[in-house]
């Protein structure tokens, strides 16, 4: 019999017995009863939990906002996301996949506690969504931090896919920055805990730079590529000019959406190049 019949019954004996015999109204009696009455209540205020919504990637796009960026090569960063994001070559991407949708949410850092959701998840299944998406990062004010931690970027990063409303076949944090880890402890610990949850991180180092700061890497690209990335199919995608920013990221996104990577090595580096010292700046 449905509960929704019996629990009413139920009540109404209870009920009924109390009546006709008050010497039985025991406090286990009127225990029973409310018990009886608040049931459905209880039944009707605990929902089902939602059902996630299967993606072909879950995206995190992850932006260094500290203070070495200026507004100007801010505002650029910004820029090349949104027309990125509306671009014919993205679109593409997402409607190669199986499920034609991806999710994405896009995040700034710069120090340790400085991670901020700039636009939450969001659903991509074509370009209406994608635009409405990049609509919301065009409007959203710039702002600077200090510091550069990385590692507290990454973990903080790893923590958005718990229970975003998605399940994607591909989990991917794609982080972007201008120079070294700097604060909040090794890199490689957060790197290495994600590639242990098969998530993937993609880099985009910033070599804008003529190297005026004290923190500053000639090769970036390298430190990314030997301290950042990992996982499935990780790949670097330096930018060495304001002028092939939009570029970059564009390249980057299709490939990440698409996942047109495999998992073979995407750098090889040069005969004898030494590894790159992770915790120089730590």
């Amino acid at each position: 019999m449905p509960i929704t019949l019996f629990v009413p019954r139920l009540a109404a004996t209870f009920a009924s017995a109390a009546l006709a015999t008050p010497l039985l109204a025991t406090p286990l009696l009127a225990t029973l009863l409310l018990a009886t009455l608040l049931l459905p209540t209880l039944l009707l205020a605990t929902p089902a939990a939602a059902e996630e919504i299967e993606v072909d990637v879950e995206l995190v796009l992850a932006v260094d906002i500290s203070q070495s960026m200026d507004e100007h090569e801010q505002q650029v960063q910004r820029d090349g996301y949104v027309s990125a994001l509306m671009s014919a070559e993205v679109a593409k991407a997402v409607a190669y996949g199986m499920t034609g949708k991806v999710a994405v949410t896009y995040i700034e850092w710069g120090g340790v506690g400085e991670q901020f959701v700039v636009a939450d998840w969001q659903l991509i299944d074509g370009p209406q969504s994608a635009e409405a998406f990049a609509a919301r990062l065009a409007e959203a004010p710039l702002k600077t931090v200090q510091r550069t931690s990385i590692s507290s970027a990454l973990a903080y990063a790893g923590t958005l896919f718990d229970g975003n409303g998605y399940t994607g076949m591909r989990k991917v944090i794609d982080i972007s920055g201008d120079g070294p880890n700097n604060q909040g402890g090794g890199v490689t610990a957060s790197r290495d805990a994600l590639i242990a949850r098969s998530i993937t991180i993609n880099g985009l180092p910033l070599m804008l730079t003529d190297g005026a700061s004290w923190y500053h890497l000639p090769d970036l690209d390298h430190y990314y590529e030997d301290c950042v990335i990992g996982g499935p199919g990780s790949f670097v995608v330096p930018v060495r000019s304001l002028d092939g920013f939009a570029d970059a990221i564009r390249l980057k996104l299709v490939l990440e959406i698409a996942g047109l990577m495999n998992d073979t090595a995407k750098v090889v580096p040069a005969a004898g190049r030494p590894a790159v010292p992770c915790n120089m700046f730590d």
